[in-house]
This record gives structure tokens, sequence and C-alpha cells, in this order.
């Protein structure tokens, strides 16, 4: 039977470094697309997921088992990815404009521009916002766990949350279909 997260990091505890080597295993891949979610670029999602790990290596001794290894390396990246901002001095961006004009029948170049534009709107979110959408949208976290990940009341999760979409559809209201008026055919 496959051990538990929590078991490998007790036994990674005791000294038994494969044991830890299964946790990264585990979340190495989800770590990153959460970081790169975060962080905008391969370079600086490395380095915070790294830094994650190293962090959670040298401080596996103080985990307390109050949530589950998933919650604690989130919750670790999460710190990670803020520190990465604040270093780079990133700078709220102005708003974007229309997207590029694509041919049609290119469905791939639309694509790419579409995630070119999401990724710079949420570069535009405020790290509060863009937290709970990346935990929620990139990671399926629940509200719960999410409350848990940012050590927030759930209410304030799900009101960031909003915020965050209401903010995210303005920001890329030229891909969203234009809303009719009521009552019209």
């Amino acid at each position: 039977m496959r051990p538990t997260d929590e078991q490998l990091l007790r036994q990674a505890r005791a000294g038994d470094s494969s044991a830890f080597h299964e946790i990264v295993d585990r979340h190495g891949e989800r770590l990153y697309r959460l970081a790169y979610s975060m962080v905008g670029n391969r370079a600086d999602a490395e380095d915070v997921t790294q830094e994650t790990l190293m962090g959670a290596f040298e401080y596996m001794h103080s985990f307390k088992g109050r949530s589950t290894v998933k919650t604690w390396l989130t919750r670790i990246l999460m710190r990670q990815a803020a520190r990465c901002h604040r270093r780079r001095g990133r700078k709220r961006e102005k708003p974007m404009g229309a997207p590029e004009s694509v041919p049609d029948g290119a469905p791939a170049v639309q694509t790419a521009g579409l995630r070119m534009d999401v990724r710079r709107a949420l570069e535009q979110l405020s790290e509060n916002h863009r937290q709970v959408v990346v935990l929620r949208e990139f990671d399926g976290m629940s509200y719960a766990e999410m409350a848990e990940v940012l050590n927030i009341p759930q209410g304030t999760v799900e009101s960031r949350l909003y915020r965050a979409r209401q903010e995210l559809k303005t920001l890329l209201r030229d891909y969203l279909p234009p809303h009719s008026a009521r009552g019209e055919n």
C-alpha cells in the first residue's frame, strides 16, 4: 500500500531521504504549475518551486500536522511567489487594449493570443486576487482549502475570488460575448 504524504514526511524526519524525494515526486509538478501561474515565467517558477522544496526540507521538523502536506507545501509556495514579486519590484501594467486581430480560421493563433492576454490579466491582479484565482481555477482547491493555505477566513476567500473574477471580466472583456439587452429576442 502506498504511504500517505504525512507518513512520508514522518519517515523523512527520521532520516529517510528517499521519503522526501517521494514527496517531491508527488507534488513537484503541481507546485511548478502553480508557481508558473503565480509568477508568469519559467525561470522564476523554477526558482520559486526550488525555494519551496528547499524550505520544506529545511523546516519539515516544524510541520505540526494541522493541515495536509499538500496545503503546507502550497502555503510555502505562495509565500515564495510573493517574495519573487517583491524582488522583481513588479508594477501593475496599464490595462491592455483589444486583442490583436487575427485572420479567420487561425484558432491556434487566437488561442495563443488569448493565453498571453490571460497571463497579462493575471499579472495585473493584486497579489491577493491572483492567489485565489490561481488556487481555485488552476489547482482546483475548495474554498476551505484556499482559506487554510492563505490563512484567511473562507468568507474572505469568497469575496476576493468574486472581486478577482469581476476584474478579470473587465480586463478580458474583448473576449467575452456581448450581452444582449433584456427582453430582446
